[in-house]
């Protein structure tokens, strides 16, 4: 399958201001592409863009202020970028929200919203993107889970869910995209040193610091394979619970995490 190289065309990263999203941004410019970076806020895209300056790193980060909810402007933002920049050749849909629940806890607005960001965000890129690569013959797309898809746990209700359906939106646009010449992945982080993260007050085990998610993710789109997934410990565990019968798979998460608490 196609691997996007820094000749083929810009990257697209969406979530760049801070977290996975800025670092993998800052890994693509290390690694010569430019990178179009995409986020709500203005001045921490700039402030990006000017460390990959005076790092003087092979590629540039262009900043490009949007909010992925917004579907029009984000279409329009890419058909620009493409006028302006050439074909988009690798695509790294991370943007992405967190509102942390417990026991008996369901607001319907921080779900919806969730939503509205983790998936609606992703699908709003995705429109236009796949779109153009599939006119081409040509590009790569990632879009950023979490091993928290993989099945239901405790104060993870709109999170999880939310990038449980990333996962299965993933696997069917392989089936779908990549007859047609656009190669599509699913990265799966475990706990990554992040502003949400920093939200949360119980252990984190095998916790990765960014720079390190950043680079294992770009090693990710240079290889081939469907999903990019680390720390491989935590990734495994979590895959082989979610194979025992519902009795024991809550048992055995219930134990291992306290449950759910308000």
């Amino acid at each position: 399958m196609y691997r996007a190289s820094p000749h083929d065309g810009p990257a697209f990263v969406t979530g760049a201001s801070s977290g996975i999203g800025r670092g993998v941004a800052l890994e693509l410019a290390r690694r010569g592409f430019n990178v179009i970076a995409l986020a709500r806020r203005a001045a921490e895209l700039q402030a990006l863009a000017s460390e990959a300056a005076n790092l003087k790193l092979p590629g540039k980060i262009l900043p490009r202020p949007c909010d992925v909810t917004d579907r029009a402007g984000i279409a329009a933002l890419i058909a620009s970028a493409e006028t302006e920049l050439g074909p988009i050749s690798l695509a790294f849909l991370n943007a992405g929200t967190y509102f942390p629940d417990g026991r008996g806890q369901i607001d319907a607005d921080a779900v919806m919203r969730t939503f509205e960001i983790n998936v609606g965000g992703t699908v709003n890129c995705l429109d236009p993107l796949s779109g153009a690569m599939v006119a081409r013959k040509r590009g790569q797309i990632a879009i950023n889970a979490s091993v928290a898809g993989y099945g239901g746990l405790p104060n993870s209700l709109a999170y999880g869910s939310t990038k449980a359906a990333l996962i299965n939106m993933a696997a069917s646009l392989k089936f779908a995209l990549e007859p047609l010449g656009v190669r599509v992945q699913v990265v799966n982080p475990g706990f990554v040193r992040t502003p949400l993260t920093d939200r949360n007050t119980f252990p984190m085990p095998f916790l990765v610091e960014p720079d390190i998610a950043a680079r294992t993710i770009c090693d990710g789109f240079a290889r081939n394979g469907f999903e990019i997934a680390f720390p491989r410990r935590l990734a495994w565990i979590l895959k082989a619970i979610n194979l025992l019968p519902y009795p024991l798979y809550f048992a055995l998460v219930g134990k291992a995490t306290g449950g759910a608490k308000p």
